[in-house]
């Protein structure tokens, strides 16, 4: 982190020091307790995976004791990996999974499916339910292409491959998947469909669950395979949509087959100032609605004035030079939109000069493609920092929900108010800022980041600020999560969305494929969790 951003972090949250004052616990430290699994089920396990692929071993089960959330990031840099897993398994196959779960079925051992291990919400805390012993699955051998149908542009992969993989496994045949969330360097296609995704050209190519044809799901009462090949069907109602988004509660994703489209051979970048983020995000919808629909750019952001106030103090002479242009040209506090879009190189022009024409009429300043390509190169490393930030006593927190048009400004200003509050509860000063990511014809996506130094309970103000944006969240009647998933963070929330009937539901799909309930314990369905020790 360069001493620009800082010196800014410092001015802009009013603390001391930034320098490194909460550094993490090291990994000899950490506290971890003794497995509780005894030596017939680690027998059966060891038959099932083979013995080299079950393992024990203290820092497997510390790397797979929760994910990225920050409260994942608070415990075990605190040195508490008490709640890590008996022991992490690495199966090869579905038939593999399969029999594991007939042994944790048996013996009454929760189970807990890892992908890339990137959830933000708790989805891959292994929580233990009402159960003694938890095992956790890591599917990172499962990591090949199985089927790629060129001719109808489909491709089958495991579920364990990563995000570069699969890219790489579609590359050779002049093929992506267009899907790239955040996430994109650790997470896997299970985990996209597990969580219903969401990439950043999700404009463009759709989100995870647009691009779903077929999952195989092992559960403890069989597999199954939801979805089918066929461009598309009558036949009742679709099953595939009890899979996509189950977070493991149901059984464990093997594999998927999804839709590709050919590389684009061309991208162009484009951004435009707006005097207000509801300014900018009219313009957007004007952009959705009145265009095109094949001129929508593959990627779509507007970031608010505190989001562009700190991409133009943070991204260089250019940037900041281009703040100035546009306080002089009377927008003191803008709103900036980036876009890129992709296509072959006479078609992506035209599509770009079309859109150009509604968002000039809507008041957009063009500020030409810079802030779009430095979005770009930089557009996985958000996560990275995060750490950082906590090592300096910089508390980092995102979250994100979507509403439709009419409640979009309302939804914003409710929700970064209760962070804000939140946030100033114990004395301390907060910073807020958004952007909208994904555009939709009735709504658009939420996305806020915010900041404030690290309290004394670091666990404490977490949960505190949460719970004020989740009410704030449901009090709006926007979605609870737009795409991180449910996890254990949402869960209390869920029933505000679908009713009491829906979660009855859902509990009574998980009780007709998880009848003893060894999957996912306490995720997405609202459940008794057993007290860690």
């Amino acid at each position: 982190m360069s001493a620009n951003a800082l010196t800014y972090l410092s001015a802009t949250l009013k603390l001391a020091s930034v320098k490194p004052v909460h550094p993490p616990a090291d990994i000899t430290e950490v506290r971890i307790g003794e497995p509780v699994l005894n030596a017939e089920a680690l027998a059966e396990l060891r038959a099932a995976c083979g013995t080299e692929y079950v393992s024990t071993e203290r820092l497997d089960r510390i790397e797979h004791s929760g994910g990225k959330s920050t409260e994942d990031l608070l415990r075990i840099r605190a040195g508490d990996a008490l709640g890590a897993p008996d022991a992490v398994i690495f199966p090869a196959s579905s038939e593999e999974i399969r029999e594991v779960l007939a042994v944790c079925a048996a013996r009454g051992i929760a189970v807990t499916a890892f992908g890339g291990g990137t959830s933000v919400v708790g989805g891959v805390s292994p929580l233990r339910g009402t159960f003694d012993a938890a095992i956790t699955l890591d599917m990172r051998r499962m990591n090949k292409m199985l089927h790629l149908d060129p001719r109808s542009r489909t491709a089958t992969f495991e579920a364990g491959l990563r995000g570069p993989g699969i890219e790489a496994a579609l590359e050779p045949h002049g093929f992506t998947l267009g899907h790239f969330p955040q996430s994109h360097q650790e997470a896997t296609l299970g985990g996209y469909v597990a969580t219903r995704s969401a990439g950043q050209a999700s404009t463009g190519y759709g989100r995870s669950d647009d691009l779903v044809k077929s999952v195989h799901l092992e559960t403890p009462a069989g597999p199954l395979v939801a979805g089918s090949t066929a461009p598309g069907t009558a036949a009742g109602p679709k099953l595939l949509d009890v899979i996509v988004g189950s977070e493991g509660a149901f059984g464990v994703i093997t594999s998927a087959t999804l839709k590709i489209v050919p590389v684009p051979t061309h991208k162009s970048y484009g951004s435009w100032s707006f005097a207000s983020f509801t300014a900018g995000a009219e313009a957007i919808r004007r952009l959705r609605h009145e265009g095109l629909s094949g001129d929508l750019p593959h990627v779509c952001r507007l970031s608010d004035s505190d989001e562009t106030a700190s991409t133009f103090k943070l991204g260089g002479p250019k940037t900041a030079a281009l703040g100035k242009y546009l306080s002089v040209r009377g927008q003191a506090t803008p709103a900036l939109a980036l876009f890129l879009w992709e296509g072959a190189t006479k078609e992506t022009a035209a599509r770009k000069r079309r859109s150009a024409r509604i968002l000039r009429a809507a008041g957009g300043i063009p500020t030409g493609p810079i802030p779009a390509r430095a979005w770009e190169h930089g557009r996985f490393s958000g996560p990275y920092l995060r750490d950082e930030l906590l090592t300096r006593g910089v508390y980092v927190e995102t979250l994100e929900t979507s509403a439709t048009w009419t409640s979009l400004d309302s939804t914003y200003h409710a929700v970064r108010e209760a962070i804000l509050k939140s946030l100033a509860e114990h004395g301390g000063t907060g910073y807020v800022q958004s952007h909208i990511s994904h555009i939709y014809p009735d709504g658009a996506s939420l996305y806020f980041t915010y900041l404030a130094g690290v309290e004394s309970d670091g666990l404490a103000q977490h949960a505190r600020v949460k719970q004020a944006a989740s009410k704030a969240i449901v009090a709006a009647g926007s979605t609870i999560t737009h795409h991180h998933s449910v996890g254990t963070d949402h869960a209390p929330y869920l029933g505000a969305e679908i009713g009491a009937l829906g979660l009855d539901v859902l509990r009574g799909i998980k009780n007709t494929l998880d009848p003893a309930g060894i999957m996912n314990p306490g995720k997405l369905i609202p459940a008794a969790i057993k007290e860690q020790p």
